[in-house]
């Protein structure tokens, strides 16, 4: 089952992101970016670094020795944190990104690929396969990292090339205080996310090991 959720996920995985590649570039270029500009915005987006996150990790565990593809990802501790992130991604696109456009044709097709199917494909593989009791306390830390250097970076950019990726963090038109209400709202919901899934992970392991025994 989490060999089959793997390869599954993997497959839909890339074809969400190369897919959303093809048919995002040229339309950023259409809206007056320049190539390199248009790359850069569509690997602004936090869905699609995650879902990038999310194909390492299944590209580390293709080989049968488990750490031989990208060990970096292949760790319980990535593991865990990139299923909090994907769930992040569900939850904030689903409650308060999707009614705020309406993509038709492929761009819909990928809207309900990389925000809906890749983190319950991923989450439910990392539930069966993944979670293995190993996580620490401590990861939560390393987890938040990635929302704050994430943040960090997209209200750095956003005065230099005059966009954002997400409307909720335009401080020129929301302001500072409606961004920053956003930011903490999001970086609380991460945290408790994070919070969950190590409460998980540590009752697999408790389980797996009253099994042994």
């Amino acid at each position: 089952m989490g060999r089959f959720l793997q390869v599954t996920g993997l497959a839909i995985g890339l074809v969400g992101l190369v897919l959303q590649f093809c048919i995002s570039i040229p339309a950023s270029m259409e809206a007056g970016r320049s190539l390199l500009g248009s790359i850069v915005f569509l690997f602004s987006f936090f869905t699609i670094l995650t879902n990038i996150g999310a194909v390492l990790v299944y590209t580390s565990l293709l080989s049968s020795t488990g750490y031989a593809w990208l060990p970096a990802f292949a760790g319980p501790r990535m593991r865990a944190g990139v299923a909090v992130s994907i769930t992040v991604v569900f939850i904030v696109y689903a409650t308060v990104l999707a009614r705020l456009w309406q993509p038709q044709g492929l761009f819909l097709l990928c809207d309900v690929l990389l925000h809906y199917v890749t983190p319950f494909l991923f989450v439910l593989w990392w539930l069966v396969a993944g979670a293995d009791g190993r996580t620490r306390w401590s990861d939560i830390s390393w987890w938040m990292l990635y929302p704050i250097a994430y943040l960090a970076y997209a209200l750095v950019r956003a005065p230099i090339a005059g966009e954002v990726p997400y409307p909720f963090l335009d401080v020129a038109k929301n302001g500072a205080a409606s961004v920053a209400i956003a930011a903490l709202a999001i970086t609380a919901l991460f945290l408790v996310i994070s919070i969950i899934a190590a409460f998980i992970d540590r009752g697999i392991g408790h389980r797996e090991a009253k099994r042994v025994r």
